[in-house]
């Protein structure tokens, strides 16, 4: 495991030390893990919205089809 240095204001600094039951360096350690976790996921995602793109556009031009012919149907039978 490798160390890293964190600078906090000393007002923040003392505050802190009111609380000496609390493990700052591993709550510190904790949230990196899960913010670094998180932003994987989220990398993935949009590498996987990325690779269905092209299925995507196609879906929606298919879609906005079906609509435009319902829609003129429905104004040949004066519905709309």
């Amino acid at each position: 495991m490798v160390s890293i240095t964190l600078s906090v204001p000393e007002e923040v600094k003392h505050k802190m030390e009111r609380f000496p039951e609390i493990n700052w360096s591993g709550l510190i350690r904790k949230t990196i893990e899960e913010k670094t976790k998180e932003l994987c996921w989220r990398e993935e995602m949009q590498k996987k919205f990325k690779e269905e793109e092209s299925l995507t556009e196609w879906s929606v031009k298919l879609q906005r089809k079906a609509r435009e012919k319902r829609f003129e149907e429905l104004k040949k039978k004066g519905l709309v």
